[in-house]
């Protein structure tokens, strides 16, 4: 196990279901951000491929021009999910509680993870999930920045650095056989991490951690 039963702990330890009951139609990171990371979808995802959006929301930030055969989202909150205009279908689940997809095996070309990794008590049992899911050569783009409910975040990733947490969804991948080594994308901000965190100054800094299924 990658995470100590203390690493996983949150500040906040009421069900996330209760936390997430009211929607939030919000961009929970900077346009700059948002752009960097369409672009990244622009490069590595194909058309008419099928996409699992996991722990989305009212947007997916997938760039419009592209047209996929089926968008598959999964989040906490119906509103958001039901806004959301790329979303094909849908389903509500608290991986906290369960980390099992009733999805099939071997059925998505990829899986997105945006500014949500860090929520995520069990991310083992759910990157063993995301490699079920995948075809063979299925990609998965799990992005972050610095921005966090920090009452929800897991304390591995509360108490991290920016670079530390880098290496952490590293090793989510690096857990479960059967997944490429991670490739990193990283455009740091070079502001003040308290200050960035507040979300005033400089650019939002963007992370992504990039692997296949081989």
């Amino acid at each position: 196990m990658i995470l100590r039963p203390h690493d996983r702990i949150k500040l906040d330890d009421t069900n996330d279901q209760q936390f997430y009951s009211f929607p939030r139609f919000v961009t929970h990171v900077d346009d700059n951000f948002i752009q960097q990371l369409t672009q990244l979808y622009r490069e590595r995802l194909k058309p008419q491929t099928r996409i699992f959006d996991m722990m989305s929301s009212w947007v997916s930030h997938l760039p419009e021009e592209i047209e996929f055969a089926h968008v598959e989202g999964h989040g906490m909150n119906e509103e958001e999910l039901a806004r959301n205009p790329r979303l094909h279908r849908y389903f509500v689940q608290n991986l906290n509680q369960n980390p099992k997809f009733s999805l099939p095996d071997q059925d998505f070309d990829a899986v997105l993870n945006t500014v949500s990794i860090q929520y995520l008590q069990y991310p083992e049992a759910v990157f063993n999930e995301i490699h079920r899911i995948l075809k063979p050569g299925g990609i998965v783009i799990i992005s972050f920045s610095n921005r966090m409910f920090y009452q929800k975040a897991i304390q591995a990733w509360r108490d991290g650095t920016e670079s530390s947490r880098v290496e952490l969804v590293k090793q989510y991948f690096r857990a479960v056989p059967g997944f490429s080594e991670p490739e990193l994308i990283a455009h740091q901000s070079g502001t003040n991490n308290f200050i960035q965190w507040l979300g005033v100054g400089a650019k939002d800094p963007f992370y992504a951690v990039i692997a296949q299924r081989i």
